[in-house]
């Protein structure tokens, strides 16, 4: 695929689109699963459909991307950090499961669901959202329903084919659903000890998918479950809206229904038997429709952290990513990779070099020197067919902003009067955001306390005594300059000029041999060591800035 695979799956989608309805609204699909916080691997789900459907409206087509919110599906496992007694909702479906403790949502889905799409909204991806209670209960599939239990030998057949083939077995139904891209992954096709049904009720007494059907009559639509409740009962199911098709069948019964173009999928669906290579084959057969154009995505990381699962715990949501990074920059993660490549999100120290590589695309997007796909990916993280993304008026270095949010706690005035030394025509500190406002909360949620900066209060007399005269001299040539260099240029020229001067070159040489770099790595270490007490730190030129001349001074003089 070349560099701008957005614009070649739209060329394949339309395509597509034209050969099976002409004049139609082409339709992009994605699913999502509010069984827990929906992560930053889920956004993925999205993101690649966003991306296209967004193209084809730029090239002036009619293009709807639905979002499939898997509401109707099973509630399958307690979070560890839940009271317990919320097992007595496993079996339910997500929306009749009471949310979290403590939470304003009216049941375990709305509570998951809501951050995912604020997320989104601000992200300004566009869609429309479909909840699977409302699309069961309200009855809309039940021609497709009765005509899978109509079809159920010959479903069983096609599934048959892939039930003895060797495929890697997911160590727990949830991390089968994590990888899938759906809560409903991990649930069985529908085969039992009374015969193959595709259709599993919910319980009438306990809510709860714990049934067997044990009969079904294609005359009257008679069906007779048990549960492990105890209870038994016979429905008519061309009147019953409280149960779901299993998912192997549920997944291309949509794909018919909606008339889906295009839909990725997870990167396991490249094994015998998974839900997207069973579901091309039943849409053919059972729906007669077509299989979307589905991509296969790799997954999406943490730096420092394993492959992301929801139902571990802990992973990062769009709404935690956004609170240290601009939309813009976010969606610029997503768009520059083609699906097929993993890639990380960065929540440690890699951010800063994120947030680099991005201003030195926007310059380069600016001057027009950026070759043309990394154009495209970031005309598509800062714009799309109906916004344009909001940005921060002047943008200083996320690194910047971070090391003097650090060093000043957040302190608005001292904040503003030391970014003025950095760029003296700031009018306000509104000017930077709300790149400052990510950088702030960065350094407070993100940044470990052992990491944060704190500029010493009275000068470390114990380590002043020890020096000898070089290092002595060091910090007198520094305290000296300090005033012709106060700028972020003028200050690192003075402290990777010291130890030059030290060693006879002039301030500005280009010199590089390894006994120079030594001297400089000792003299930036004593540096950290007076102002901050430890190795290491924020950049010195910024450091010292932040610190101010005076402070400076009265920290290093001997």
């Amino acid at each position: 695929m070349d560099a701008d695979w957005v614009a070649r799956f739209a060329d394949e989608v339309i395509a597509e689109a034209e050969r099976r309805a002409p004049g139609k609204a082409i339709v992009c699909a994605s699913g999502l699963s509010p069984s827990g916080p929906i992560h930053l691997g889920n956004l993925r789900e999205v993101m690649t459909p966003h991306l296209v459907a967004d193209e084809i409206r730029r090239r002036g087509h009619e293009c709807v991307h639905i979002v499939s919110w898997d509401d109707f599906d099973r509630f399958r496992k307690v979070p560890a950090d839940v009271d317990p007694s919320w097992s007595e909702h496993i079996g339910k479906p997500l929306t009749s499961v009471p949310a979290p403790p403590g939470s304003a949502y009216a049941n375990w889905a709305e509570h998951f669901k809501a951050p995912m799409a604020a997320a989104l909204a601000e992200m300004g991806v566009e869609f429309r959202g479909i909840s699977q209670t409302e699309m069961y209960t309200s009855g809309a599939y039940r021609e497709q329903i009765l005509l899978a239990m109509r079809e159920r030998r010959k479903i069983d057949a096609i599934l048959g084919q892939y039930r003895t083939k060797a495929k890697a077995k997911a160590k727990d139904d949830d991390e089968a659903a994590a990888l899938e891209g759906s809560g409903a992954a991990g649930e069985d096709d529908g085969s039992g000890a009374g015969g193959y049904y595709p259709y599993k009720p919910y319980c009438s007494v306990c809510d709860r998918d714990l049934t067997t059907v044990t009969s079904y009559d294609d005359e009257t639509t008679a069906l007779s479950y048990t549960c492990a409740c105890g209870h038994a009962e016979t429905v008519i199911l061309a009147e019953h809206t409280r149960g779901k098709l299993v998912w192997k069948v549920d997944w291309p019964m949509r794909w018919a229904y909606e008339g889906v173009v295009f839909e990725p999928s997870g990167v396991d669906h490249t094994s015998p038997g998974s839900s997207f290579v069973v579901g091309g084959q039943i849409i053919r057969e059972i729906f007669g429709g077509d299989q979307p154009i589905g991509p296969m995505y790799a997954f999406v990381g943490i730096s420092g952290m394993a492959k992301m699962s929801s139902s571990k715990g802990g992973v990062p949501t769009p709404a935690e990513a956004l609170s240290i990074m601009e939309p813009a920059l976010l969606r610029w993660l997503y768009a520059r990779r083609r699906p097929n490549q993993s890639f990380k999100v960065s929540f440690d120290q890699e951010i800063q070099r994120m947030y680099d590589e991005w201003d030195t695309l926007s310059r380069k997007v600016a001057d027009g020197t950026a070759l043309p796909a990394d154009q495209a990916s970031h005309r598509r993280a800062a714009t799309t067919a109906a916004v344009t993304l909001p940005v921060t008026p002047r943008p200083l270095p996320y690194r910047t902003l971070a090391s003097v949010a650090d060093i000043t706690g957040g302190e608005e005035e001292q904040t503003l009067r030391i970014l003025r030394e950095f760029d003296p025509e700031i009018a306000g500190l509104d000017e930077l955001r709300p790149r400052l406002d990510r950088a702030q909360h960065w350094v407070t949620t993100y940044v470990p306390a052992q990491e944060r900066t704190q500029v010493r209060r009275e000068p470390d007399t114990a380590l002043l005594a020890t020096l000898g005269a070089t290092e002595r001299e060091s910090l007198k040539l520094l305290s000296d300059g300090l005033d012709e260099h106060w700028s972020l240029d003028g200050l690192t020229t003075l402290v990777y000029g010291v130890p030059k001067i030290q060693s006879g070159l002039d301030m500005g040489a280009k010199a590089a041999t390894p006994e120079l770099k030594v001297a400089q790595r000792a003299f930036f270490s004593l540096l950290y060591r007076l102002l901050v007490g430890r190795e290491t730190g924020p950049r010195l030129p910024t450091l010292l800035l932040s610190v101010g001349r005076d402070r400076v001074r009265a920290l290093i003089d001997s």
